[in-house]
């Protein structure tokens, strides 16, 4: 099975601007990032989507392979799509990687690419919720799977809510998954997705996944003990670098 592997980078960010080349220990993030992911066995290719020309001749620069796209698109997904368009070759899966996580390990990348199975429509991971700063921050999605671990829902907020029991209680009483946002789409299904309109519950907690899901696409979830460590901001960088490089 051909899986390719997608990078999306912009240059532009809101709350870091041009993190993607900032300098991490002597390389840039998004060369980390490629480095890491080119790790993965599972993968055919991993190419870097770009809105900027710094960012390509970047990659380029060192040796890494990397696609123009459009400015204009609103998520890493629509950009996963034009890059899957310009790139050679048929591949029945495409895997997003965030282009923010410099330390990313290629393990579960791999795990999240052996459960594609040509019928797994989307995929991706999620951690199981190991302490309460985690459970009650709405910055972090939560999951929650079915018996055969699809995804049910994503919420900002805890769920399930748990009836009659203090919260303190929670984390003891219930197995509460955290969404690690690395996806797979079978690349029939990423040209579909992409041609949705925005839905209401995307809306609602402004998370993409919830329109495929509202118009009844399955979501594959594998548990995964790896971690994100995301960059969205410099004391981000400073916490990661810390934890990874001293």
């Amino acid at each position: 099975m051909q899986i390719l592997g997608i990078i999306p980078a912009r240059y532009a960010s809101t709350r870091f601007p041009a993190k993607a080349l900032v300098d991490i220990g002597g390389k840039s993030m998004i060369q980390r990032v490629y480095e890491q992911s080119a790790k993965a066995t599972q993968l055919a290719q991993v190419i870097v989507a770009t809105d900027d020309e710094r960012i390509l001749n970047h990659v380029l620069d060192f040796g890494g392979k990397a696609v123009m796209t459009s400015e204009n698109h609103h998520s890493g997904t629509d950009r996963c799509y034009e890059a899957l368009t310009k790139t050679e070759g048929l591949y029945e899966y495409v895997i997003n990687i965030q282009g923010d996580e410099p330390f990313i390990s290629p393990e579960p990348i791999d795990r999240l690419a052996e459960v594609l199975t040509g019928d797994t429509e989307l995929a991706t991971l999620v951690k199981v919720i190991d302490n309460d700063e985690i459970l009650f921050n709405p910055n972090v999605p939560k999951a929650v799977l079915n018996k055969r671990n699809e995804v049910m829902y994503f919420s900002r907020q805890t769920i399930p809510y748990l009836r009659n029991k203090e919260t303190r209680e929670w984390l003891s009483s219930h197995v509460f998954y955290k969404h690690i946002g690395i996806y797979a789409y079978r690349t029939d299904v990423l040209a579909q997705i992409t041609k949705l309109p925005v839905s209401s519950l995307e809306k609602a907690e402004a998370l993409e996944q919830l329109r495929w899901l509202e118009n009844g696409y399955a979501i594959k979830a594998v548990i995964t003990s790896d971690d994100s460590h995301g960059v969205d901001t410099p004391d981000d960088l400073d916490r990661v670098t810390k934890k990874f490089l001293l």
